[in-house]
């Protein structure tokens, strides 16, 4: 089993910035890859960025890119999503995830074996 437990949500000014942190326990963290998704209501649980266990493949939403960045620390147990730019339309709660590592990191929901709670992010414009 893997914890994972996710903080820095907020609310902020469009154009603002966020850096939601997710710190995971109970298995060897770098052997999973980690990814943010994103749920607003009345919407599926969408894609927003992923990282593979080393931190050098990265992958980011058409939505987010070039605004978000996905970053981990090995030595913290813990991956981050740095948010810049941000927009009403990010409103949302993400949640962290974690899947065994096999490859590159996965962009759906289904390919993920472990979430967190969510942290909510509510962007005012």
């Amino acid at each position: 089993q893997v914890q994972l437990v996710e903080s820095g949500g907020g609310l902020v000014q469009a154009g603002g910035s966020l850096r939601l942190s997710c710190v995971a326990s109970g298995r060897t963290f770098n052997n999973y890859a980690m990814g943010w998704f994103r749920q607003a209501p009345g919407k599926e649980r969408e894609f927003a960025a992923a990282i593979d266990w080393s931190g050098t493949i990265t992958y980011e939403s058409d939505s987010v890119k070039g605004r978000f960045t996905i970053s981990r620390d090995n030595a913290k147990n813990t991956v981050y999503l740095q948010m810049n730019s941000l927009k009403p339309e990010d409103t949302a709660l993400y949640y962290c995830a974690a899947h065994i590592f096999t490859g590159s990191p996965r962009r759906t929901p289904e390919g993920y074996n472990y979430w967190g709670q969510g942290t909510q992010v509510t962007v005012s414009s």
